[in-house]
């Protein structure tokens, strides 16, 4: 049996979706493991709105990243924090708001104040797994692989999403997909 030379094309080609399916799925800004505080007051109905609204602008920044729009992703990312950190003085008790601040902050640039933002989060829900995936994304980039580690460790045994991608993020760390 003669092996056909599209056979290796089409592992190829295989390969190259199932790579482009997982960036798709690291570069998701959604990992919202808990779900929202009830909304049974009319300021924490306006934080979901507030925080529904940001959602879609942190999507959209994320498709204008993977273009390499990179200003007008930067763009969306602030007027998102700013509808969620609106949000969140309506809904303290929020981690998947605090999340997204995190994540906004880390997409802008703003570090240590994404880290603040992750941390309280985690303060609220220490098994968020959107936060300690991400919190774990920054800790790369800011080349704290030791802690980054320690995120992973808490992710281990939730068989989800978020523990797959942030350890391929720490083995391929000299390689952007965060």
């Amino acid at each position: 049996y003669k092996k056909k030379p599209y056979n290796n094309y089409m592992k190829k080609i295989l390969i190259l979706l199932f790579i482009l399916n997982l960036n798709n799925q690291v570069f998701a800004a959604g990992s919202d493991s808990s779900s929202s505080s009830s909304n049974s007051g009319s300021n924490e109905s306006s934080a979901t709105s507030l925080y529904d609204e940001a959602v879609k602008l942190v999507k959209r920044a994320g498709k204008l990243e993977k273009k390499e729009k990179d200003k007008k992703a930067k763009k969306l990312y602030s007027q998102a924090f700013k509808k969620l950190n609106t949000a969140y003085t309506s809904d303290k008790k929020n981690a998947d708001i605090l999340n997204y601040m995190g994540f906004t902050s880390r997409k802008t640039g703003n570090f240590e104040e994404a880290e603040n933002y992750y941390l309280k989060g985690l303060d609220l829900d220490p098994k968020h797994n959107g936060i300690n995936e991400y919190l774990g994304e920054l800790y790369v980039q800011t080349n704290r692989i030791d802690k980054a580690n320690e995120r992973l460790a808490v992710l281990k045994n939730c068989n989800c999403d978020e523990y797959s991608e942030l350890e391929l993020i720490i083995k391929t760390r000299g390689t952007k997909i965060y």
